[in-house]
């Protein structure tokens, strides 16, 4: 699978292949990619606008 297409699965913009095999620890791994990505561009966002604005 490649880079970008993970990624967009993560933030829930391309659906996930059917036919991948899912486990509990494979989900649990998913959730905490998803979770770290998501907080790593709020804080992108975050120095972007304190940058900005000053």
């Amino acid at each position: 699978m490649g880079f970008f297409r993970q990624i967009g699965e993560y933030l829930f913009l391309v659906k996930r292949d059917p036919k991948e095999e899912r486990t509990g620890m494979m989900k649990a791994m998913h959730g905490m990619n998803r979770i770290s990505l998501i907080v790593f561009l709020i804080g992108i966002i975050i120095i972007l606008v304190r940058k900005f604005t000053h």
